[in-house]
């Protein structure tokens, strides 16, 4: 690599794909702005950044070793029982990115919600629709504790709007903010498009295993009867794409932007968890949607009720869930576009200026 490029970290978390995907358009505007993109990740995720740009320099950060219970009511024990193992990442991950700074002599650094990348010498930023982290009755702690890391960064950029309304309410929302916050509007790699409907019902899975894996086999069963001509994408980013029809559902193992923006595109609803990142997507492409929030997950949860009390998606727990509810779907405005515009140069002038120390 050009060590007099103007390089710039972007190190996504690997929960799931969401993180990363929501890293693409940054990556791109970083390109487009004449920035050299070093990413940075682990798992999954890197390499579905890998077969995203493939001209870039990537590089493996330690694992969270982030896991969630089998059951959802265990969710946030599972949580706090592989703590030791995150803290210990992100302790390695801050050593690391000590030494590619001096290696790959960054000018700036984006996280998106990896607690240990960034840099005191360095302008650093932080993406979370997060400021408010959600876990029940221990939900003051989390936000505490995960607000002062936050404080850690030169930036925190929240992919949302300031006002109502908007997208991840009390999530990325506080009532008396002392951090640097930019509301930057959601992100999305994909676009609208009008292409003629192909699929009745679009499936995309996400996000750690076993729950992954669990939703997939229930909705196989269910789907396996189903008359409707269905695209299911499973979430599991391998080395090759896999294409296997059963019945009226066509089966697909991962999908890139290109296929994936199509896909979404040629779908008339869309059975999906309501991660954030998600949600972005179909606010996007202002699709329709019916959830499975993630048992146990709060976030998710949360983002489901809201929606639903808007009037905009409906959903289900993952065990009550049936096909039959998808007829729901069309009594749910769906969701719309905000129509914003990211400043990209205004954001990234951040790593134009002269540290002090």
């Amino acid at each position: 690599m050009n060590t007099f490029s103007k390089n710039i970290l972007v190190a996504p978390l690997n929960w799931g794909l969401g993180h990363a995907t929501r890293c693409i358009p940054i990556i791109k505007a970083l390109e487009n702005s004449g920035y050299t993109p070093v990413l940075a990740s682990d798992g999954v995720a890197l390499e579905m950044l890998k077969k995203e740009f493939p001209h870039l320099q990537a590089l493996e950060l330690p694992s969270y070793h982030i896991e969630y219970a089998k059951k959802g009511a265990f969710f946030k024990w599972k949580l706090f029982w592989n703590s030791p193992r995150m803290l210990k990442a992100i302790r390695n991950e801050r050593r690391q990115v000590k030494k590619w700074a001096e290696e790959y002599q960054f000018i700036g650094i984006i996280s998106d919600n990896r607690l240990g990348v960034n840099s005191k010498k360095i302008p650093s930023v932080i993406i979370t629709h997060q400021l408010n982290v959600l876990t029940g009755n221990t939900t003051w702690l989390t936000s505490m504790l995960h607000q002062n890391i936050i404080r850690k960064f030169d930036e925190c950029w929240v992919p949302d709007v300031a006002d109502r309304p908007n997208l991840t309410g009390k999530l990325g929302h506080l009532e008396s903010p002392d951090l640097r916050i930019k509301y930057i509007g959601p992100l999305s790699r994909l676009h609208k498009k009008n292409l003629p409907v192909q699929y009745e019902l679009m499936v995309i899975l996400s996000g750690p295993e076993p729950q992954r894996g669990l939703l997939e086999e229930k909705l196989k069963v269910q789907l396996a009867d189903y008359p409707q001509k269905t695209v299911f994408i499973k979430g599991k980013v391998e080395a090759e794409q896999t294409r296997e029809e059963s019945g009226n559902v066509t089966y697909y193992n991962f999908m890139n932007s290109t296929q994936l923006e199509q896909t979404f595109n040629e779908s008339a609803t869309v059975l999906c968890r309501s991660g954030y990142t998600t949600i972005m997507d179909l606010a996007q492409l202002g699709k329709k949607a019916f959830f499975i929030p993630t048992p146990g997950q709060y976030e998710q949860e949360y983002l489901a009720r809201k929606l639903k009390k808007e009037g905009l998606v409906p959903y289900a727990s993952q065990d009550d869930f049936t096909l039959s509810q998808l007829a729901t779907v069309t009594d749910y405005k769906g969701l719309k576009c905000f129509g914003t515009e990211i400043t990209w140069s205004a954001l990234f002038g951040l790593f134009e200026r002269e540290r002090k120390f």
